[in-house]
């Protein structure tokens, strides 16, 4: 089973200035919903931050990860205050 958490250390790690936050929704390892913010979505549209995302997750997208509703944001419309 994959976790939250693991998602979490994956986006952090790869990447750049990331906050994210990552849920398990359905609470069952497979199902999560992230919202994710890095400096290297700046300038991009949405499909290409979402690629990004799923680079930084890597094969665990294929292998791990059954769905993954995700929002991404530039850092400049991050909606969470810190």
């Amino acid at each position: 089973m994959f976790s939250a958490a693991r998602i979490h250390e994956l986006l952090i790690e790869g990447l750049p200035d990331c906050r994210a936050i990552v849920r398990d929704d359905a609470n069952d390892g497979e199902h999560f919903s992230a919202e994710v913010t890095s400096s290297a979505f700046v300038g991009l549209r949405s499909v290409q931050q979402h690629r990004l995302v799923y680079r930084a997750l890597g094969d665990h997208m294929r292998r791990d990860i059954h769905a993954l509703a995700l929002k991404t944001y530039p850092p400049d419309r991050w909606p969470h205050a810190d």
